[in-house]
């Protein structure tokens, strides 16, 4: 058995004396592990750090064995990324999120929009955006998708500023003022196409309610059933993307 695919590095973890086990989530076999030979080595440690993207040979006597990577960087991003806090937290946020993806499923939209965010997601007034955008992709690949195209009460598609708790269904100003405050409130940005976002669009307050409203659908419809939580990175990383905008607002 014999595949050639472009992937990101997820995560690695030291494999005997030399070598590592390396998590990819690549574009057309999905998230995938293969054992590198020297992975753990100083010539293939600064290629195999969390965000980098590879281009990846993975070989196996059978399609059910771990198999063995060769790895070749195309992109390495790493380096510039970890010199600020929201980047780490969120690389490994991203994985997180990945990882509750079957692994060897292929989800090339996924893919794409995780490449995407990653490359330039140095940029902190962008990354927040990006990533709440992607919780959003996470819960419609998983099964969960909200509804944000139209009101749930009344099927209009203007002045949207809610989101049901219940349904996952946007609701609009006029609609959900006798109930708004049992819903949840439906940032300005998730209405916006993510290629046109920019970068002074939103508010500390909308990234908050952003993050809360995928966290309530993350939490209930996928992480609980499975018996885990948020990661701890994805509080860092709010709280990292938040600081330069509360900092800013202050002076």
């Amino acid at each position: 058995m014999e595949w050639t695919d472009e992937g990101i590095v997820l995560g690695v973890r030291r494999h005997g004396e030399s070598s590592a086990i390396v998590e990819l989530m690549t574009r057309s076999h999905g998230r995938h592990l293969g054992l590198v030979r020297g992975g753990a080595g100083s010539r293939m440690r600064p290629l195999l750090q969390p965000g980098n993207t590879v281009n990846a040979v993975w070989r196996a006597r059978l399609d059910e064995h771990l198999g063995y990577y060769a790895i070749e960087a195309t992109k390495l991003r790493a380096a510039t990324m970890f010199a600020s806090s929201h980047a780490v937290y969120g690389v490994t946020h991203l994985a997180s999120l990945a990882r509750l993806l079957p692994e060897r499923d292929p989800h090339e939209e996924i893919y794409e929009t995780m490449e995407s965010i990653l490359e330039d997601f140095d940029d902190a007034a962008t990354a927040g955006a990006h990533l709440v955008r992607f919780e959003l992709a996470m819960l419609t690949e998983l099964g969960f998708g909200l509804d944000l195209s139209a009101c749930a009460a009344s099927g209009k598609s203007d002045d949207l500023m809610y989101v049901s708790p219940k349904s996952g269904g946007a609701v609009s100003r006029e609609a959900g003022e006798p109930w708004r405050d049992r819903l949840l409130r439906l940032p300005p940005f998730l209405l916006q196409d993510s290629r046109h976002l920019q970068a002074n669009s939103w508010s500390v307050q909308d990234l908050e309610d952003g993050f809360k409203l995928t966290g309530l659908f993350l939490l209930r419809n996928v992480l609980e059933p499975r018996g885990a939580s948020h990661s701890d990175a994805r509080e860092g990383f709010i709280a990292a993307v938040a600081r330069p905008r509360v900092r800013a607002a202050a002076e």
